[in-house]
């Protein structure tokens, strides 16, 4: 085996950044078997024995201090200390023990983000019991109720919370066993076990809560989380204290500015996904910092309440999805008192979930310069439900669409080849053990040496220096090969594609598996391509879509696509605007809005045909 180590050889090259403490580990780095291994060199510090130790720390040192807020019912916001937090962990935890709720009879939580939720998931972690918050859209806006179908017979639940009994009446009659007591904030349902959220926090001696949370160890499960779901039904996850600590300690490690200032957040990301649930919530509770709740989403209706509370409310950090770092620069350009507001003490911009343009990244760049004088520092990373999530972060020096940077501390990475491509796979404390109930997928998630088989592809971005770090290279389940046998490398091909068509793109799918030539399915944004066309909002999609402006649009982006193509791998013969929006039903697009490729490819069979045909007209041809 050969090895060489190298330390960080230079800092990031960006004008005029506002001053943050950003950690900038070396990395070593090995050859053996025709894969590449990188570590960091900087250890993983001691962890907690559970991730509630932060809770007491901080209950004791700052008991007063704000530990999460949400607005109520009349605008004004709602909060709870670090001190009330653990009371009321300790009193909730002491009831629920009388549920003889485990791993094997966990608790199941319906409803989003909300007061309630949090304090009975930080009870549960209190006394040692499983939880699994699932996504609202697969009780409300599912019409089949299959994924929850799906992880009520996967986890077993032994009780059921949700905000309002009305709201999920229907998928708690159809799915949920009528013999599993049920918990509401708001209402009941007639004939079934109901309890209400107010009663758990009545007094009571939590001796025995105490004593259970003594019993919490690094191995114990804290909560199952159900990876999003591709053409499969989602698999759990088993959280344990181990990983959420870890994954907070590699943070902290990589951000000490954390540990500089307590970390204020105003954060929309659901608690069902490892970004929202695990890794922002965390940031606050482990750095004794303040968690706003954002009711809004970065949508052209949600927006404006995540607006309101940026209005008020200044973050020392900001995390979303680029959708949301789009809506954000918009908005930042045309008001000054957000502006002034938003950037009164924010330090850090951070992205995941999808590869953030450069266009916006630049748009966000200028504002910052023009208020303030200075950029502020933004970052990306690569994670994952199955750890908990972070594994890689932009710490290196290097700034360019697609970096994540190196391994964070405590994370070891192996690159392994693929099908042309590496394999990032991942080991260490962060990374779970495998799924719950499922023997087989567990067994082939790792390979022969332990490393989690991540399904991303990352390049080097110089492969004689890899201390440089990584850059995104898509998934290696998108990518395919043409009926010629040209590889097709869907990822960067998509991300061009997003960038080039702004902001009439909300999301691509590259079309070709065993194909002549490759073609787009676009799913369009329908209110910028109504102001492209000139119509009234209340003109259906078909006919924006059909209209001469909008396809004379389309026809020049191909034109464009084409005139960089280096060959079949990336010419494209045509595209379709859908007026149809993908499906979670049918597993095309995840609850945090994610295109699911291969889903996509799947359910539109019989129209992907029939455009490769030429039967249907509204197809334009590059």
């Amino acid at each position: 085996m050969n090895s060489k180590v190298c330390e960080s050889p230079f800092p990031v090259a960006q004008p005029r950044l506002r001053p943050v403490a950003i950690g900038q580990p070396g990395v070593a780095f090995d050859t053996a078997n025709g894969c590449l291994y990188l570590r960091p060199l900087e250890p993983l510090a001691p962890l907690p024995v559970r991730l509630l130790d932060r809770l007491r720390h901080w209950a004791r040192l700052t008991p007063e201090q704000t530990l999460v807020a949400r607005r109520g019912a009349d605008g004004a916001w709602q909060r709870l200390g670090y001190a009330q937090m653990l009371d009321s962990a300790r009193t909730i935890g002491q009831h629920l023990l009388e549920y003889g709720l485990s791993a094997e009879r966990p608790l199941l939580i319906l409803s989003g983000n909300g007061l309630d939720h949090l304090k009975l998931a930080t009870a549960c972690l209190y006394v040692g019991i499983p939880y699994c918050p699932v996504s609202p859209a697969y009780s409300t806006l599912s019409q089949d109720l299959a994924k929850l179908r799906h992880i009520v017979e996967r986890l077993r639940p032994g009780l059921v919370f949700a905000a309002d009994s009305a709201t999920y009446a229907r998928a708690i009659g159809s799915v949920i066993p009528p013999d599993v007591p049920l918990l509401f904030s708001e209402g009941a349902l007639p004939g079934r076990p109901c309890r209400t959220f107010a009663e758990l926090e009545r007094p009571t001696d939590t001796a025995a809560a105490d004593a259970a949370f003594v019993r919490v160890g690094p191995e114990s499960i804290a909560k199952f989380l159900f990876t999003s779901g591709s053409t499969k039904l989602p698999k759990a996850v088993p959280t344990t204290q181990r990983m959420l600590c870890a994954n907070q300690q590699m943070l902290l490690q990589t951000f000490p500015a954390f540990a500089e200032e307590p970390p204020v957040l105003v954060d929309w990301l659901p608690w069902n996904h490892t970004f929202g649930g695990s890794h922002n919530v965390g940031i606050a509770l482990y750095n004794g910092g303040t968690l706003y709740i954002d009711d809004g989403k970065p949508t052209p209706e949600g927006f404006a309440e995540t607006l309101r509370n940026l209005r008020e409310i200044s973050p020392t950090a900001y995390l979303t999805v680029p959708k949301g770092w789009e809506e954000l620069a918009g908005a930042l350009e045309q008001d000054a008192g957000l502006r002034e507001r938003f950037f009164a003490q924010v330090r850090l911009f951070f992205f995941a979930g999808a590869g953030l343009s450069q266009s916006v990244r630049e748009r966000l760049d200028r504002v910052a310069e023009a208020h303030c004088g200075e950029c502020i520092r933004t970052m990306a990373g690569l994670g994952m439900t199955e750890t908990a999530p972070s594994c890689t972060f932009s710490t290196g020096p290097v700034d360019l669409p697609g970096y994540v940077g190196v391994p964070a501390p405590g994370c070891e990475l192996k690159l392994a080849p693929v099908g042309g491509k590496l394999e990032a796979r991942f080991r260490g404390p962060h990374v779970m053990a495998g799924y719950w109930r499922e023997p087989e997928l567990s067994a082939e998630a790792f390979d022969e040496e332990g490393y989690y088989r991540s399904g991303d592809a990352l390049r080097l971005v110089d492969p004689d220096r890899p201390e440089l770090g990584l850059l995104f290279d898509g998934r290696i389940a998108e990518d395919f090969k043409l009926s010629s046998g040209v590889f097709v490398s869907v990822g960067p091909l998509r991300a061009r594609i997003i960038l080039a068509g702004a902001p009439y793109i909300q999301d691509v799918v590259v079309t070709g598996p065993n194909r002549p030539e490759l073609a787009l399915l676009i799913f369009p944004r329908l209110p910028e391509c109504r102001a492209l066309a000139g119509l009234p909002e209340s003109a259906p999609a078909a006919e924006v879509l059909a209209a001469p402006v909008v396809r004379t649009w389309l026809r020049a982006l191909l034109d464009e696509l084409n005139r960089t193509a280096t060959g079949n791998a990336s010419r494209l013969a045509w595209a379709c605007l859908l007026a149809e929006p993908p499906c979670i039903d049918r597993g095309e697009v995840t609850d945090k809005g994610s295109i699911n490729q291969r889903a996509v490819l799947q359910q539109r069979e019989a129209l992907i045909d029939a455009l490769y045909a030429g039967e249907d007209t509204g197809r334009v041809l590059a």
